[in-house]
């Protein structure tokens, strides 16, 4: 079978500590990357750029985030959202009111100050866990809400209260067409998760996972917990801050508050929910879930309606994505803890082990 890693010994510590120890693994994922650089832009029209690729993209990147800070840490957050805010917030003053400020400096400075509101609204975590610190962290949302909707001074003295960006560009080439806003989000993907995978396997990503097991016992073996959960923190808003920004710069172009809604910090929760917390890939599998599933919902149910002679409406369809996307969701959390991550780990285990009995 192909995926076997017989015959592959590691001679040296850092062979065996490889991000990918498995050859097939690390040539799938280098085979991946090219397609998704190289092939992808051959197939792909402006309608698959703008409602698949570039959301799936930036929301991938913000569920690395949460995965980060829920999934690793053990710390709930419905303040995602927020952090998004921050990000796009921050990223565009700085790049209406610093001239000559690259656009890549500006997104990345939006990230910093997610990380400082992120920080603080993580205090909390230091006292309380669970129910009582997703409500701390819902205190972020309101208050966010809030801030970027009354003070004028966020949005530029804007008389619609919206926010709005245009002609950018990186080292001197446009990012303007969907091609190139699809390349621009693909790389900051990329670069940032190789980051978060390096990072969680590190010194700090083990204090992390011991906080998340179990904090009393963590603590007593020598890892603080306040520098454990306030760096959990600081990286996950940093990254969530981006993906906010990249959000509302490369996707919207033109946003205000609402964008980036309580119902958006939920979004990201359940894409983590479902594409399997504590697990880099399931980031990617909640997203590329959360984006597709209203688009086969809306080409699916009016197919099946006129099947049987029923006409679907869009409140109707509006309706089942909401029931089919709870009913998912409860099924995940009874079957399958673990999310689709745990369900392609599993596939992969039987596969080096096939067609021998297990």
């Amino acid at each position: 079978m192909f995926y076997r890693e017989n015959g592959q010994f590691k001679t040296s510590y850092n062979a065996d500590q490889q991000i990918f120890p498995i050859a097939q693994d690390r040539w799938g994922v280098l085979l991946l990357v090219a397609l998704a650089f190289i092939a992808v832009p051959f197939v792909a029209d402006e309608y698959m750029y703008r409602a698949i690729l570039i959301p799936f993209l930036i929301l991938s990147l913000a569920a690395l985030g949460v995965n980060i800070l829920v999934g690793y840490c053990g710390q709930i957050s419905l303040g995602s959202g927020a952090f998004m805010a921050v990000g796009a917030y921050a990223a565009y003053n700085f790049f209406v009111r610093v001239e000559g400020l690259p656009l890549i400096v500006s997104l990345l400075m939006g990230g910093v100050f997610a990380t400082l509101v992120g920080i603080f609204f993580g205090i909390p975590s230091l006292r309380v866990k669970g129910l009582y610190l997703a409500v701390a962290t819902l205190a972020a949302q309101f208050f966010c809400d809030w801030a970027f909707l009354r003070i004028k001074w966020f949005t530029n003295d804007s008389a619609s209260g919206t926010a709005s960006v245009s002609d950018l560009s990186v080292f001197g080439l446009p990012v303007q067409t969907p091609l190139q806003k699809y390349l621009f989000c693909l790389s900051f993907l990329v670069v940032f998760g190789l980051l978060a995978k390096n990072l969680v396997r590190s010194a700090i990503g083990r204090e992390w996972m011991a906080i998340r097991d179990m904090d009393v016992a963590a603590s007593v073996i020598g890892i603080r917990p306040m520098y454990a959960k306030l760096s959990a923190f600081a990286v996950s808003s940093f990254i969530v801050g981006v993906a906010g920004a990249l959000w509302a710069f490369v996707h919207l172009g033109s946003w205000e508050p609402a964008a980036f809604s309580v119902d958006r910090s939920f979004q990201l929760l359940f894409m983590v929910i479902l594409g399997g917390m504590g697990s880099i890939m399931g980031s990617f599998f909640g997203a590329a879930f959360i984006v597709i599933l209203p688009i086969a919902i809306n080409l699916v149910l009016p197919l099946l309606g006129s099947m049987v002679g029923i006409e679907v409406s869009t409140a109707a369809l509006t309706h089942a994505e909401q029931i089919i996307f709870g009913a998912l969701i409860v099924w995940f959390l009874i079957v399958e803890p673990h999310g689709l991550a745990k369900l392609w780990s599993v596939a992969k285990q039987k596969l080096r082990l096939w067609p021998f009995p297990h």
